[in-house]
């Protein structure tokens, strides 16, 4: 991604008598106003996907830890990537060479992580549900956790050419010197690079993804429900076993479809959102002198933070489980220290009084060896903390 505010030159220094050029200052405005609220609200929306998924104990799916992989990308392209366009808009580059060449490589891994995290969930939910069987031994939580080490090595050594292919640019003015980041050399010879970035980050993650939830797709939305999952388990009254399975099979198919849906908003924005810069680069590719209208970087530029930006808000929008893990993150200290005073009271109180109100199975007796009679149940570790009396 491009850091400078004017056109890269091909020697570090270049002698310009003319006027220093200063950006307007609606541009100046605006372009702080919208990448302080769109960085904002991505920063701390990206952090609080990560912490809820390593808080939160059921939160730890091999989904969730692409989906954090995808939220700590999307951090680092915010912060390498939006908050210095503040500081270029008013006073060009200030951060030095060796910000220069640190905040260029951060820019471009943040970008391919994401991408790269984008393809892995995608392939991840294509196998848990075209390939159920499968997915038992192959969408686990440690592989998940060696893919994503594995795409940060990768894209971590790709992106280190960029360390060669950077440098600043000063440009001396009658009334003072611009620096700029920028290229080493001519800029056609990056033009094998960029077209290897589109093609590897952004058109095979979007022929997977086009390709992958379409056979999804196929599954959850077209085809009957798999026999599998409509045989009722053994056990207890034929009927009742037989409804009970069907109403949970049927939960588990909603909550795939809803999961699905998510991720596959998640593939359409990056897909659209990345579309203006992607075309942009093509097309100043082909054409001389290049396109830049400043308003139009400009909408780039957005659109690439909104991106980094906007996940934390789908998920919260499209999945319960983050919802509510989210509103948990956000309670007082008072709040959970009260919660959890209630939560000391003794277990079998407890359990005596959910079992009293929730169990609709008749309570049974037994004696012990003292000849007093006991109560026994079951207590089941699930979501719900229901409490069975057997």
């Amino acid at each position: 991604m491009e850091n400078s505010t004017t056109i890269f030159q091909d020697v570090t220094q270049v002698l310009n008598l003319t006027v220093m050029p200063l950006n307007p200052l609606e541009e100046q405005v605006i372009t702080i106003f919208l990448t302080i609220l769109i960085c904002g609200v991505g920063i701390a929306g990206n952090i609080m996907v990560v912490l809820v998924v390593l808080r939160t104990k059921h939160m730890v799916t091999p989904t969730n830890c692409y989906l954090v992989s995808l939220a700590i990308a999307d951090l680092i392209v915010l912060l390498a990537a939006g908050l210095p366009n503040i500081s270029d808009v008013v006073a060009f580059w200030i951060y030095g060479y060796t910000g220069c060449l640190c905040i260029t490589y951060l820019q471009y891994l943040g970008i391919n992580v994401s991408s790269c995290s984008i393809t892995a969930f995608t392939i991840e939910r294509y196998i848990a549900i075209c390939h159920s069987i499968k997915a038992q031994f192959i969408c686990t939580v440690s592989r998940a956790k060696r893919i994503i080490a594995g795409v940060w090595v990768f894209t971590s050594l790709y992106c280190i050419m960029w360390f060669f292919l950077v440098d600043i640019h000063e440009t001396v003015y009658a009334n003072g010197v611009v620096v700029t980041c920028g290229y080493r050399v001519s800029r056609s010879l990056y033009m094998p690079i960029y077209f290897l970035d589109f093609t590897l980050f952004y058109v095979i993650p979007l022929i997977v993804a086009t390709v992958l939830y379409g056979l999804i797709a196929r599954i959850l939305f077209m085809s009957p429900l798999p026999s599998h999952l409509n045989d009722g388990a053994g056990g207890g009254s034929v009927h009742q076993g037989h409804s009970n399975n069907t109403k949970a099979n049927k939960g588990a198919v909603s909550a795939r479809k809803q999961i699905t849906k998510m991720l596959a908003v998640v593939v359409i924005l990056f897909a659209l959102l990345w579309m203006p810069y992607r075309t942009l680069v093509v097309v100043n590719s082909l054409v001389d002198p290049p396109y830049n209208t400043t308003w139009f970087l400009l909408f780039c530029r957005m659109c690439i933070y909104t991106n980094s930006a906007i996940n934390p808000i789908i998920y919260n929008l499209m999945s319960q489980k983050f919802r509510v893990a989210f509103k948990k993150l956000c309670k007082c200290n008072w709040q959970q220290k009260e919660k959890a005073a209630e939560y000391n009271m003794p277990m079998y109180y407890g359990m005596i009084k959910d079992s009293s109100h929730e169990s609709n199975e008749p309570m049974t007796e037994q004696e012990d060896v003292s000849g007093q009679t006991i109560k026994r149940f079951n207590v089941t570790d699930d979501d719900t903390s229901t409490f069975s009396i057997s």
